[in-house]
């Protein structure tokens, strides 16, 4: 709900500017700011409570207490008041509690002078009244629990909780639903769409039964389509092999000299008449018999031509039939030709199940989605989809607007625009919904190394640059809003990582490598030396710089948990960092990889954490029992890089991971890697081994160097990005079990 009323809050703000109504304005901005609800943002009411706590004001700890309960706390039913004095009780302990391990004795006796008459007859503080009387409050065993971090974390985590639920629950204004409105419509429009391709696909296969029950239909792939055009010398070369078999068997229609048997669709038998002429009897041509010799012509009779089936369907073979595919089968031509049809059978085959005896009769229809240039993944031998295979290939579509390798491609949090970054330094700012379409390109004089989007507002794009500056880009207007130096020490800036709330980023800063500044060369086994800082969005001023022990060195990937409070790094010297953002400070680190550590991600329950290193595996580690591994896997190296791009006379484009080598989809079973010739989904597995290749995704002649899914909408996309400048595009629909 926090998030919904800081959007609006920002449409409202850009509606009194679009009226000119300054001082409603004025009026508003300073309501805002003197918000108790602070938004409705639960992280920031507990960070009031905690202000009061740390600075020993009672009195505004308890009028803030107050304001909630006849604010929020007393429209509740009557059940939940017991719950909203234990944790006014329990905020109360935590008050004491601080107030001792601080050493204030004196504003411990204070909390009892003035609380004495309210607490006094209330049971579970009699034993609490001798507390500042004791030496050693903290060994006592009526105490020692309160004393301890565990009980502190449960308390504010239970607090948290209750006010979170509290929010969701509370009839919302209209204005408030503006979002959720938004999203809705947006997927009501993705699902139209994809259901109106479906309606298509099936529309041509009912239209090509129906066709294959009037008349033999013949679909030629589009290398042969222009068969007919076959010069004279072609045709006299096919005529005269034919020669024995026009002498005793009717002519028929010219494709069919080149066309498998088996690739014929069973259909009625053709009615002709006495007087049909030559032309009504070719099918799928309008005047074929044009390009036939002589004698073909006058060999063609229509009352002596039969319908033709595969062996499977009869038991009656045509002698003649076979002769003439005996002798069609040693010219070339009809091989090569042979072997494509071959390859069409298996790029498009029918998708109903069929039975073995009946597979060289299976029919042909158009594929879902034409911008596909792949197969479509997890067939079954007979054409049908396999009862394991968890997703759909619906489409693929390619971004070409690139003509460099890409370095980052990363989708905003809404599913509608992304953002890539190429090797030159270009970045494109472009949606796929409805239409593939350009919104901004970005032009830098200063190599750029690093992206990401901003969470609120989800407009803006943070850019990292090799000379030591970020830029906080607006994607609507167009412009950069702020350029923030950082450090000239450590110019290349790696990673940048949006906390969930946007109210600040982290920004991993590094030293030039002793090679040079040059990200396309693998690096020295050295790591250089690097900084983690945190960058406040709105004054746009550093907040803090983190400790990374037991040196500084270089950040590769950074990323956040759901909330904010947790922040997972990866370095230069294969070592994981889990940083508490609430108290701003190392929570543990481990060494993870031999190696560098190239992406990081927290699994979907955020009990684990995810790691690709240059050591080529694949690791999931519990976060709770500091180093210890759920799962190992070993990838190959076009899944983890250096990524190699090899050319002619021996030339080779080498690029080290910069970009997320990994990415979930919205439930966090199937996870989406690259490739060298595209994406390749995993689905994860609890055994051995650790992943189980489900889909691969293909469309690519380059190697994948970053990934992307977004999962806002229930067609899942997946964006894979190659060294030769290519996005596809591929969109997915999950299959539910």
């Amino acid at each position: 709900m926090g998030s919904a009323v800081e959007r609006t809050d920002e449409h409202v703000r850009e509606y009194l500017v679009y009226r000119g109504f300054t001082s409603t304005l004025k009026h508003l901005d300073s309501e805002v700011k003197a918000d108790k609800e602070k938004g409705f943002r639960v992280d920031k009411i507990i960070d009031q409570l905690q202000q009061f706590v740390q600075s020993f004001d009672l009195f505004g700890l308890k009028e803030y207490w107050l304001y909630l309960d006849r604010r929020l706390f007393c429209r509740l039913e009557d059940v939940y008041r017991s719950t909203v004095n234990k944790l006014r009780t329990s905020l109360y302990r935590y008050y004491i509690i601080n107030t001792i391990q601080k050493g204030n004795l004196e504003k411990t006796q204070e909390f009892f002078q003035k609380q004495a008459l309210e607490l006094q007859g209330q049971a579970e503080w009699r034993d609490w009244f001798i507390l500042p009387f004791i030496p050693a409050p903290e060994q006592n065993p009526a105490f020692s629990p309160y004393f301890s971090r565990q009980w502190a974390d449960t308390f504010l985590v239970s607090l948290h909780n209750f006010l979170s639920v509290l929010f969701q629950c509370m009839p919302q204004p209209v204005l408030l639903s503006f979002d959720a409105e938004v999203q809705k419509t947006t997927s009501v429009t993705e699902e139209n769409e994809q259901l109106r391709q479906l309606l298509f696909a099936l529309q041509t296969e009912s239209r090509d039964q129906r066709e294959g029950d009037e008349m033999v239909h013949h679909k030629l792939p589009v290398y042969v389509q222009n068969m007919d055009r076959l010069g004279d010398t072609e045709l006299d070369l096919v005529s005269s092999q034919r020669a024995v078999s026009t002498a005793t068997t009717p002519s028929r229609n010219f494709f069919s000299t080149f066309l498998p048997q088996g690739r014929r669709t069973p259909g009625k038998p053709p009615q002709f008449t006495t007087g049909s002429s030559p032309s009504q009897v070719a099918v799928g041509r309008k005047d074929p018999a044009t390009n036939l010799p002589a004698k073909s012509k006058e060999a063609v009779q229509p009352k002596e031509v039969k319908p033709v089936y595969s062996q499977a369907s009869t038991s009656e073979p045509v002698s003649s039939q076979s002769q003439q595919s005996t002798n069609q089968s040693t010219h070339p031509r009809h091989k090569r030709i042979q072997d494509h049809e071959k390859e069409r059978k298996e790029l498009f085959s029918k998708p109903l199940s069929q039975t073995p005896e009946k597979k060289g009769e299976a029919g042909e229809v158009e594929p879902l989605a034409e911008t596909s240039s792949e197969p479509p993944e997890g067939r079954e031998e007979g054409g049908g989809l396999s009862a394991e295979q968890p997703f759909i290939k619906l489409s693929q579509e390619e971004y070409g607007e690139h003509h460099s390798s890409i370095m980052h491609c990363r989708v905003d949090c809404s599913g509608r625009r992304v953002a890539s970054l190429d090797v030159d330094g270009v970045i494109k700012v472009w949606s796929f919904n409805p239409i593939m379409q350009t919104k901004a390109t970005i032009m830098s004089k200063s190599p750029l190394l690093s992206l990401e989007w901003a969470t609120k507002p989800d407009r803006l794009l943070l850019l990292g640059s090799g000379v030591g500056t970020v830029r906080l880009y607006d994607t609507d207007a167009k412009k950069n809003l702020y350029e923030m130096n950082i450090d000239e020490t450590h110019p290349r800036i790696l990673s940048l990582a949006c906390s969930p709330s946007g109210s600040s980023f982290v920004c991993s800063a590094a030293a030039l490598s002793r090679s040079g500044s040059s990200d396309s060369v693998p690096r020295l086994p050295i790591p250089v030396s690097g900084q983690l800082l945190l960058w406040d969005t709105k004054t746009v001023k550093q907040q803090l710089q983190f400790s990374l022990e037991p040196e500084p060195v270089a950040i590769n990937c950074t990323a956040f948990n759901h909330n904010g409070n947790l922040l997972v790094t990866g370095a230069a010297d294969g070592v994981i960092r889990l940083f508490d953002m609430q108290r701003y400070e190392s929570a543990m680190s481990w060494r993870a990889h031999d190696g560098e550590v190239y992406s990081v991600e927290f699994s979907y329950d955020e009990n684990t954490v995810f790691s690709i290193g240059e050591d080529g595996k694949f690791i999931q580690w519990n976060i709770h029992r500091c180093g210890v591994k759920q799962s190992e896997q070993v990838l190959p190296q076009d899944a983890t890089g250096p990524f190699v791009l090899s050319g002619y006379s021996g030339y080779k484009q080498v690029q080290v991971p910069r970009g997320r080598l990994f990415a979930f989809d919205s439930e966090g079973q199937h996870v989406l890697t690259c490739s060298s010739t595209g994406g390749l989904i995993y689905r994860l597995t609890n055994g051995e081994p650790a992943l189980e290749n489900v889909l691969s995704l293909g469309g690519h002649k380059a190697p994948v160097v970053t990934v992307d899914w977004c999962s806002a909408v229930d067609c899942g996309t997946c964006l894979t990005a190659s060294m030769d400048g290519k996005i596809k595009l591929s969109t997915l629909l999950a299959q539910k079990s």
